[in-house]
């Protein structure tokens, strides 16, 4: 599981995480909702190790993240990550983007990891692009490569950070649709996202944050159908209107 205790983060003297508590279990989709600059997005880098903490403690299976022994490196395999951008490498087809970081990081034969590339670029349903390079793909078809290829590492969780927010609205249901595969499968994900159907019909628990607080948490249809909290009802009031 993810524990999060009492983790702070700044920059500066600006506080964007304020004491946050939270556990994610083995299996669950979490999905993070909140006004842009909440900082559901610097709490993703943060479990990550993309960014450092001021106080707390963040704990993924029993490891410290920000502890002064820990391997991030080796850490990092158990927790893929997914941004808006898609970050692939242009000179190299999709299917030699997924194939490269087994290649590396696990020091995988050039054969196998090909292998590898070739389940997940069908996961994703690629494997008829495999040979493309990614200027040739649509950016839905890009957004789903980069999902391939933080599948590729066998992560044992994956962290979504509004990778929709960037497309076009035609191309957002078909990045949707590899995540809901994935949550058929079982991965435990963290879903930063402003696509409230979303959370509400894929999400088990949704988290509402507003400047730097974990407002409210519950049950998916709880939280969105029936809020508790009155920012949480002023906040899907506007976005859903």
């Amino acid at each position: 599981m993810i524990e999060i205790k009492g983790v702070h983060k700044s920059y500066g003297d600006v506080e964007v995480i304020k004491g946050i508590d939270l556990t994610i279990e083995k299996g669950e989709v979490l999905c993070l909702i909140g006004a842009s600059g909440s900082g559901k997005s610097t709490l993703l880098q943060c479990i990550n190790g993309l960014e450092p903490i001021q106080r707390g403690q963040i704990v993924v299976d029993g490891t410290d993240v920000h502890g002064p022994k820990t391997d991030l490196n080796q850490l990092r395999q158990k927790l893929g990550i997914v941004f808006q951008q898609y970050n692939a490498f242009p000179h190299l087809t999709a299917l030699e983007n997924v194939a490269l970081a087994p290649r590396v990081v696990k020091k995988m034969g050039k054969a196998e990891a090909l292998e590898l590339a070739k389940t997940y670029l069908e996961f994703v349903g690629l494997d008829e692009r495999a040979h493309l390079r990614p200027t040739k793909l649509s950016g839905g078809q890009q957004q789903r490569l980069a999902i391939a290829r933080a599948l590729a590492m066998k992560p044992d969780y994956m962290l979504f950070d509004e990778v929709t927010s960037a497309l076009d609205p035609e191309l957002v249901g078909e990045v949707l649709d590899t995540m809901r595969n994935l949550k058929k499968s079982g991965m435990t994900m963290i879903v930063v996202t402003h696509d409230i159907a979303f959370a509400r019909e894929s999400g088990d628990r949704v988290a509402f944050f507003d400047k730097g607080n974990l407002c409210e948490i519950g049950a998916a249809k709880q939280v969105i159908n029936e809020p508790r909290e009155e920012r949480t009802r002023q906040f899907l009031q506007r976005v859903l209107n």
